[in-house]
Formats: C-alpha cells, sequence, structure tokens
C-alpha cells in the first residue's frame, strides 16, 4: 500500500487487488446477483480503488476495500433505480439486521434513513453528511468545519448511534 501511495505504480496495486480479488467478487456477487454484473463491479472497483487511493489514506486495507466494493455494488444497484444518490446504507452500518422482502422494503428503509438523518442534531448531520457523502477524512471535515478532530470522531460516531436508534424506531413503529 505504501508503495503504491509513493510511486503511483499501477502493477504494485494490480499486485496488491489480486490479493484480495475473491474476496471483492464475492461481495459483489451477493449483491449483484449476476457472475457477469459482479465480474463488470470488480473490473470497474480496481478503477475506482485507483482514484480512491489517491485521495485517502488507508491503514487497513482489506476491511477498507471490502467496504469500497459493498459501496461501489449498493450504488450501482441505487443508480439502475433511477433514484438520486444521498446516502449509502451499508457504510452506516444501519440496516444490516433488517431483512429485505423486496423492493418496496428497500425503498421503504432509504427513505427512512433520510428522514433519520433530517432529524440528527446539525453537527452531526453535517460530519455524517461531510463522512460519507462527500468522503472527507476526519481531518479535513475538522478543518471544514472547524472543529476539533476528535470532536468530530464523535459527532460521526454519535450520528450513527442517532440513526441506528431512529431507524429502529421507525422499524418497529411499521412493524
Amino acid at each position: 500500500m505504501t508503495l503504491y501511495q509513493q510511486d503511483r505504480d499501477l502493477n504494485v496495486l494490480a499486485i496488491l487487488y489480486g490479493r484480495y480479488m475473491e474476496l471483492v467478487y464475492g461481495v459483489c456477487l451477493k449483491y449483484m446477483k449476476e457472475p457477469e454484473e459482479a465480474k463488470d463491479c470488480v473490473i470497474n472497483i480496481f478503477e475506482e480503488l485507483v482514484m480512491k487511493l489517491k485521495k485517502h489514506e488507508v491503514d487497513n486495507f482489506k476491511p477498507w476495500l471490502y467496504q469500497l466494493a459493498k459501496n461501489h455494488c449498493l450504488m450501482k444497484l441505487r443508480s439502475k433505480k433511477g433514484r438520486p444518490v444521498n446516502i449509502d446504507i451499508d457504510v452506516v452500518h444501519l440496516t444490516e439486521n433488517i431483512h429485505l422482502d423486496d423492493g418496496m422494503e428497500k425503498e421503504w428503509r432509504l427513505n427512512n434513513m433520510e428522514s433519520c438523518i433530517e432529524q440528527l442534531p446539525a453537527d452531526q448531520k453535517q460530519a455524517i453528511q461531510l463522512f460519507y457523502l462527500k468522503e472527507k477524512c476526519y481531518k479535513e471535515i475538522a478543518e471544514t468545519t472547524h472543529t476539533d478532530v476528535n470532536k468530530v470522531r464523535s459527532f460521526i460516531q454519535n450520528g450513527r448511534r442517532n440513526l441506528k436508534i431512529c431507524m429502529e424506531k421507525q422499524a418497529l413503529q411499521k412493524a
């Protein structure tokens, strides 16, 4: 990872990515359901990886890549619906325990999340949006908002917790 970030040698990145291609393919197949679509995603994720690594420092590559693959697939699924992207559900880890029965359930969850984001305190809402939508790191958010990095981390952590509570409450009301 460090070697790639220093030299920007795509061969180095290709070797690193090759170690995790089965993991990425498995994630893509889980979400896309079709092997050909999953293979296309694996290629697209590598291209996305090249761009993201120019902007982000990654300390723990495997879980970061796993999350990148999940996000890529979910964004692709959402774009198929022709709906604007507001925030990726799984990045926030809020709905993994809710069983999806059909597309209507997914749509309800997305609307539920958007509603809950709007209910967050302003500092948490801003931090969540900058971190997940704008893909800013803690340091960039701290600079943008003129806030201490530890406070940014706290806003994101508390925002995720409050989103989860809000979404669980709305799910219970629906049931």
